[in-house]
């Protein structure tokens, strides 16, 4: 759909909106329809970048969380499935390709031998700071739009209605 410069998609839904039904306030649709169209371009983003390492975005994951969780860069499966919100099979057949490619290994956790850690190898600690360096430098290309202080706003507004729904999940 074209659109006058300046505009964007949900302008010309909003516009469409107003002159079908001009008593309906769209202030929240057009939130809502900016911030799910934005994620679909940054999960499109996200997606090129990652087939460049010939892994998945639930693989890139598994590696990012074993990397930010510090040394020694090892965590439970169970760790691994809760903090990325799956199933236990779906990380496990993630750990099985990653284990297979060398990114990370299954190890004994040496205070307690019944339970398995997850470690990071040198080959996926190399892997996945190439990755992040690569999709954090093309993210800051898609907001090189927003001035220093248009981004502080909109991290502290995304932020709190992320704290708010959130604790409605959780309740």
């Amino acid at each position: 759909m074209d659109h006058p410069p300046g505009t964007d998609h949900v302008d010309a839904l909003t516009s469409q909106w107003a002159a079908e039904r001009p008593e309906l306030d769209t202030a929240s649709l057009s939130i809502a329809a900016r911030v799910i169209r934005l994620e679909r371009f940054l999960g499109r983003i996200s997606g090129a970048a990652m087939t460049r390492w010939g892994l998945n975005e639930g693989e890139l994951n598994v590696l990012a969380a074993l990397r930010r969780s510090g040394p020694p860069h090892a965590l439970t499966p169970t760790d691994l499935y809760q903090g990325l919100l799956l199933s236990s099979g779906a990380m496990t057949n993630r750990i099985d390709r990653l284990e297979q490619q060398g990114l990370v290994e299954r190890q004994r956790d040496e205070a307690d031998r019944r339970r398995v850690l997850v470690v990071l190898t040198a080959a996926g600690r190399e892997l996945i700071d190439e990755a992040m360096d690569a999709h954090v430098a093309r993210l800051a290309e898609v907001f090189e739009e927003l001035d220093p202080d248009e981004c502080g706003d909109l991290i502290r507004i995304l932020r709190k209605l992320l704290v708010r729904l959130e604790s409605e999940a959780d309740a």
